[in-house]
């Protein structure tokens, strides 16, 4: 089967920056719904299509191809007193805490820097502004079920499922 709209792609992926530089690599592969659902890169859905179980794709992307450029005014500087007791950098936070949510896709940030009573936060994807290398292989190509359409996104196969019956 060929990768085209509503089917099931399961990908090894790596990133790697353009001079080779592994940046992430897949434990297991990566399962999305194909057709413009919004599950992958635009760039590399579109460079996918037609391809099949067995096929490898390298492509070079330019940030604005990829996870963006690097947007300074998603950086904020906040008091230290709106975070938890526990807070290290690394964590990261859905919206600031404290202030009502933003949208109905509210801004990720991440814990850059914790000093002098405030903490940096960085709303960015950690790979914004950043060209990379994407490579990935096709492991498996099935049709999706009406489900995952419906949904817009492909199952979890590594997600845990259980039925009580009464």
């Amino acid at each position: 089967m060929r990768i085209g709209k509503d089917t099931v792609v399961a990908l090894e992926v790596e990133l790697s920056d353009l001079w080779g530089n592994v940046i992430e690599r897949s434990d297991a592969p990566v399962h999305y719904l194909h057709g413009g659902y919004g599950g992958l890169l635009e760039a590399v859905e579109a460079a996918l299509e037609g391809k099949h179980a067995g096929d490898r794709l390298t492509l070079d992307l330019e940030p604005e191809d990829a996870f963006g450029d690097y947007d300074e005014r998603l950086l904020r500087v906040e008091p230290r007193e709106r975070f938890p007791a526990e807070l290290e950098t690394g964590m990261r936070f859905e919206g600031i805490p404290g202030e009502p949510a933003e949208s109905e896709s509210p801004i990720i940030y991440t814990v850059t820097d914790i000093a002098a009573g405030k903490v940096v936060l960085d709303g960015n994807h950690p790979y914004a502004g950043v060209a990379i290398r994407f490579r990935c292989t096709v492991r498996e190509v099935r049709a999706a079920t009406p489900a995952e359409i419906d949904r817009g996104a492909a199952e979890d196969p590594g997600a845990l499922r259980m039925s009580v019956r009464g």
